[in-house]
């Protein structure tokens, strides 16, 4: 039986494997070239993407569809809806600014340019595969196709080892998570005998499932991806990870991986088993909670600025969970995917200015000293996205999905998640304002760069100059006039 495929439906990630070959062949035959060439093929794949999204908007399109059994619905492995197209649009502009702070480290000689864009392209096309995976196999694989291309972006850079050392704690990591995501599965699947989104949930709303084993089984799948999204008490490897990873690396992991990860968590509790809330909502409850106040807590005790960042992405990751835990409804979804993209856009911004420093040698919060002074597009960036994610003013942006999640949790009836949230809201400022404080302080003669170092000048290349700009542009635009967040939700 042949069967016929929905070409536009895959016709995203397509085009990011096209990119990718294209970007190693040319790294192979062209001798010589600079990163910019790879870099020019990842955005043009991003953009036949970004493309084939846009068109997808106004349609819910399917693949790989077979029935399930007679007179019942068509089940599908690959289902395109509104909810998959947000999720593509945040991994995929993400992909596209990591791909340009990319850019000076290959040439360089940092990072060699065919295979750091053909791993970079391979993962974010896995993580549009995770946003429109409806099957569980479809899932498990789509987050390895995340995840494997990672290890290898952690470990790429050919100096200092520690890259190394950092990729080995997340493929370990990863492939605890990965087998017992595998067991998860391989019990839901004893008790439907399916691992299809409709068939699975239509065997638990019907309780012809043994249910004792697809809860276990459901449980541990989530426990599963709660390594993914480095959910406490599944975030140890989370700092080293960023801290011996190339900054724009760190950046993606923080940004595009923990995207999969969201939506797969999504998937499993909305799609799959949503007769199950009483169980799955309290305990996404406890981990948003812990997870948010773990991160918190820790990043106060941190002194390095890419490990402030990691602790606080944990952090945003018990935010991210709030609207889960509060019923996974559709306007909890559209809750969680607006922070999601406040989140992404702010983060990136922050992670390409550290970018921009650290490879002048900063590593510590101590050595941005004085930034603001001494080079004002950089510093005011990091500021307003530090005031983004602690969602003060000026940072609009972040106080508004901030109060998305929170009306999220209230009317999900999770008040004491709100009260938690609440609290930890006040907790990140104190990291956060410190952080601001040492950009606006007096700095230490010789920190960094000063105007009038000569030899100083120009020393931000101009693609993640461009990021820097991106990011804070679209982040002030969207502090004045939020209504695109808002349409999220719609």
């Amino acid at each position: 039986m042949t069967q016929a495929v929905d070409w536009w439906a895959i016709a995203a990630p397509v085009c990011l494997v096209a990119a990718a070959v294209l970007a190693l062949l040319l790294d192979a035959f062209v001798p010589k070239q600079s990163g910019a060439l790879p870099c020019a093929v990842t955005l043009a794949g991003v953009a036949a993407a970004l493309a084939v999204t846009a068109a997808l908007r106004d349609s819910e399109r399917a693949a790989f569809c077979l029935p399930s059994r007679l007179e019942e619905p068509v089940d599908c492995s690959w289902v395109v809806d509104r909810v998959a197209l947000v999720w593509w649009v945040v991994a995929l502009v993400a992909c596209g600014l990591v791909a340009l702070l990319l850019v000076p480290a290959v040439s360089e000689g940092e990072m060699p340019g065919g295979e750091t864009y053909f791993l970079l392209l391979c993962s974010t096309a896995g993580a549009l595969a995770v946003a429109a995976a409806h099957d569980l196999v479809t899932l498990v694989v789509a987050m390895e196709t995340v995840s494997l291309p990672s290890f290898a972006l952690v470990g790429l850079r050919r100096r200092p080892r520690r890259g190394a050392e950092a990729a080995l704690k997340f493929f370990v990591t990863s492939v605890v998570a990965t087998a017992i995501t595998l067991l998860g599965i391989s019990m839901v699947y004893g008790a439907t005998g399916s691992v299809a989104a409709g068939a699975v949930a239509t065997s638990v709303a019907t309780s012809s499932a043994v249910r004792p084993l697809i809860g276990v089984g459901m449980v541990l799948t989530l426990v599963g991806l709660g390594f993914k999204v480095a959910a406490v008490p599944f975030q140890a490897w989370v700092p080293d990870t960023y801290v011996g990873a190339p900054v724009p690396v760190a950046a993606y992991l923080s940004v595009v991986s923990k995207t999969a990860g969201l939506a797969g968590v999504t998937i499993v509790v909305v799609r799959f088993f949503p007769p199950y809330a009483d169980v799955w909502s309290p305990m996404l409850g406890v981990a948003a909670a812990v997870t948010m106040t773990v991160g918190n807590l820790a990043a106060l005790l941190q002194r390095h600025a890419v490990r402030v960042l990691a602790w606080s992405s944990v952090a945003h990751v018990g935010f991210l969970l709030v609207p889960l835990a509060a019923g996974g409804g559709a306007a909890d979804v559209g809750a969680l995917q607006t922070y999601a993209a406040m989140y992404a856009l702010v983060n990136l911004g922050a992670f390409s200015v550290v970018a921009a420093v650290s490879a002048r040698g900063a590593t510590l919060v101590s050595d941005y000293a004085g930034l603001v002074r001494r080079e004002p597009l950089l510093g005011l960036a990091l500021a307003f996205a530090l005031l983004c994610l602690a969602g003060l003013p000026p940072g609009i942006v972040g106080l508004v999905a901030k109060v998305v999640i929170f009306r999220s949790a209230v009317d999900g009836g999770v008040t004491w998640l709100a009260v938690v949230m609440a609290a930890n809201v006040a907790l990140g400022l104190v990291y956060y304002l410190r952080f601001v404080a040492t950009l606006v302080a007096p700095g230490p003669e010789g920190a960094i760069s000063s105007p009038g170092d000569d030899h100083l000048h120009g020393l931000v290349p101009a693609s993640v100059g461009f990021v820097i700009s991106a990011t804070l542009i679209g982040s002030v635009a969207l502090s004045v006039w939020p209504a695109p967040l808002f349409a999220v939700l719609a």
